[in-house]
């Protein structure tokens, strides 16, 4: 911070951790945008949770406690939570994944009171407060437009008016509901396409 000239303010950024099967990235954002985003960590090793822990211990997270952002499995590492397809896998409440016939029924559900290892899929120590992890609405966005397109009829009209409204999109991606953020922004705002649906019996999304 002192070789850029920028005055730290922790509550002034956000830490982004992203990950792959071959790195970790760790980049400080400006709330405001006006600074640039700054590159503070990188390992070459795969994800997982004992180098998410080295990787917060070498960037002195517990000094500057940082609210964090990131993917759902990133939050998954960083919180402690088992991998794969758990029963509990949210982080906020006792979401049960196995309760099927609950899923688009019930919307209330008891909040978790703790994320202790061995309780309810909590394998690992949390390294950060789950007070500090920012929801990746991105992410939530991309998996709602996603089971939409893929609840559509293939053959009705506002299906053939995707393939119309981007003709660069390949047909796999159309299929499987694969849209880019703007994509998506754009479809929302499409008066037209909401008619469509709506004539369609899925509605406005």
């Amino acid at each position: 911070m002192q070789t850029l000239n920028i005055n730290h303010n922790p509550l002034d950024c956000k830490l982004f951790i992203d990950s792959s099967q071959l790195s970790l990235k760790a980049v400080l954002l400006h709330y405001g945008n006006t600074l640039p985003s700054i590159p503070v960590g990188h390992s070459v090793h795969h994800e997982s949770y004992e180098n998410m822990k080295i990787l917060m211990e070498a960037i002195n997270y517990d000094e500057f406690k940082w609210q964090i952002c990131g993917d759902l499995k990133v939050i998954a590492l960083l919180l402690g939570l088992q991998q794969g397809f758990t029963k509990y896998c949210c982080f906020i409440c006792d979401w049960g994944s196995r309760a099927r016939s609950l899923h688009y029924s019930r919307k209330d559900w008891p909040a978790r009171k703790s994320l202790e290892p061995g309780i309810m899929n909590v394998e690992n120590q949390p390294l950060v407060e789950p007070s500090k992890i920012l929801l990746p609405s991105m992410h939530f966005k991309l998996g709602l437009i996603k089971n939409f397109v893929r609840a559509m009829n293939q053959e009705e009209a506002a299906f053939s008016y995707l393939r119309e409204k981007f003709p660069r999109l390949c047909q796999a991606k159309l299929k499987e509901g694969i849209f880019t953020g703007p994509q998506i922004r754009e479809l929302i705002k499409d008066e037209f396409f909401n008619n469509l649906r709506r004539k369609g019996g899925l509605g406005q999304f």
